[in-house]
């Protein structure tokens, strides 16, 4: 599979040629992306958010998403993206005097649809990455900049977002779970999103299910791939989904749970 991404630091170009599924992802910082061309799906445990060609998003941090990438016919998928790190904003938000006001509520992703100056503005990052003059960490900043007073005149709301430099409060695990369980990433990323150390979430997790977070989870993931594969599903269609890491590891834990390969459960 052929396939490029170009760190620039803060900014990565994106280029794949065949189907990515790149399973799980944790958004660690507010990213803004623009589709260049191919498809984008996410899923944050719930609902599908789709980004077609052209399309620009604003992804929000401390999140859990899964994401497919789909190339056009005949074609590469292409996608810049702009990573707005904590140390970023804080020195924005001091030279400017912008604080949060408030508790911003908001869905996973904003699409910013048919803005010129968006657009306009992406494209300038694109004629700077084909003449390599991203490499210049000066030229980025001022990028950056640009990007977050766009931002903000889109929608003045976002600096509730984008300068709440809390980290994630303590939250009730059992619905938090129940709703990421088959998204495939450390037991650390978990607790931080719960509001929990490490030891805290281990032992606030068996105090609500009275099972250790591995145990809970590969029994939580092979009972879903039961039930999804009585409904006639494939295995290669819905390991990844689950949170298995590999087809083979699926298969081998899948068989040692119920006594037969996931080929032999019959819809």
């Amino acid at each position: 599979m052929k396939s490029t991404r170009e760190n620039l630091g803060n900014i990565v170009y994106s280029c794949y040629s065949q189907l990515s599924r790149q399973g799980e992802h944790f958004v660690s910082d507010h990213v803004l992306s623009y589709q260049i061309a191919g498809d984008l799906t996410f899923n944050d445990g719930i609902n599908d958010y789709s980004a077609t060609d052209g399309s620009i998003r604003f992804l929000r941090r401390n999140q859990l998403l899964k994401f497919t990438k789909i190339p056009p016919a005949n074609g590469d998928f292409k996608s810049l993206s702009i990573y707005l790190d904590q140390q970023i904003l804080k020195d924005f938000s001091l030279e400017y005097g912008l604080t949060c006001e408030k508790k911003q509520l908001s869905q996973p992703l904003l699409l910013i649809n048919e803005n010129v100056l968006f657009k306009n503005f992406m494209e300038s990052l694109l004629v700077y990455q084909l003449s390599d003059q991203l490499s210049d960490k000066r030229l980025v900043e001022l990028k950056i900049k640009e990007l977050l007073i766009l931002l903000l005149q889109y929608d003045p709301e976002l600096k509730n977002i984008l300068f709440d430099f809390n980290e994630p409060g303590k939250i009730n695990i059992e619905a938090f779970m129940n709703k990421n369980y088959h998204f495939n990433v450390n037991l650390d990323r978990f607790a931080y999103l719960t509001g929990r150390s490490l030891a805290t979430f281990k032992r606030d997790f068996e105090k609500v299910f009275n099972a250790t977070p591995g145990k809970w989870l590969l029994q939580k993931r092979l009972q879903e791939a039961h039930y999804l594969l009585e409904k006639g599903k494939m295995a290669s269609d819905i390991y990844m989904d689950l949170g298995f890491e590999d087809l083979s590891h699926f298969s081998f834990v899948f068989k040692k749970q119920y006594g037969l390969s996931p080929s032999k459960i019959l819809s």
